[in-house]
């Protein structure tokens, strides 16, 4: 695995996502036919970015720490530091042009385009990784649940806790 070149996939992933799991697809996409991380190294280091404190976005230090130890973390670490540097000057100039139609309708198909994307891979990790139709049950269930805003979340959280450990 070429450092260099892990950096710069990476940084191309976090300059061209606008979320903490934004630079999902992108990273997928140039990393997997490199062989250079599996979908079960995806699994595992959005999982780890989901329970640890902090920014999702830091989901890549993990990634890049399970494909080359420190070395792939601490590129990773640095690659998604440099975007959000850049973004100073950038929302300068976005204060001027933000009310403009053209911005807008940018903008929009930008995000719908971006939950479209982040949609696809994320069933297309999960069909990889194997789907547990109980985990599924629970999921949707817990979702109802919030839904209804009649459950106080941390009674939902706990209850599918709960509800996963016996039936695994």
């Amino acid at each position: 695995m070429n450092a260099g070149a892990l950096f710069l996939l990476m940084l191309k992933a976090s300059l061209f996502s606008f979320s903490g799991t934004g630079n999902l697809p992108i990273l997928r996409s140039d990393l997997l036919p490199l062989g250079w991380a599996t979908d079960k190294q995806f699994v595992e280091a959005l999982a780890v970015g989901q329970v640890s404190p902090g920014p999702m976005g830091l989901w890549v230090i993990s990634l890049g720490y399970l494909m080359d130890g420190w070395i792939g973390a601490t590129l990773a670490l640095i690659a998604i530091c440099i975007p959000p540097l850049l973004v100073v000057p950038l929302a300068r100039l976005y204060r001027r042009v933000r009310d403009h139609a053209a911005v807008e309708g940018f903008m929009r198909g930008l995000s719908l385009a971006v939950v479209g994307i982040f949609a696809v891979i994320l069933a297309t990790i999960q069909m990889a990784a194997g789907i547990d139709l109980r985990a599924l049950a629970i999921v949707a269930a817990a979702f109802g649940l919030a839904l209804s805003r009649r459950v106080p979340l941390l009674a939902i959280l706990a209850v599918a806790a709960l509800v996963g450990w016996i039936s695994a």
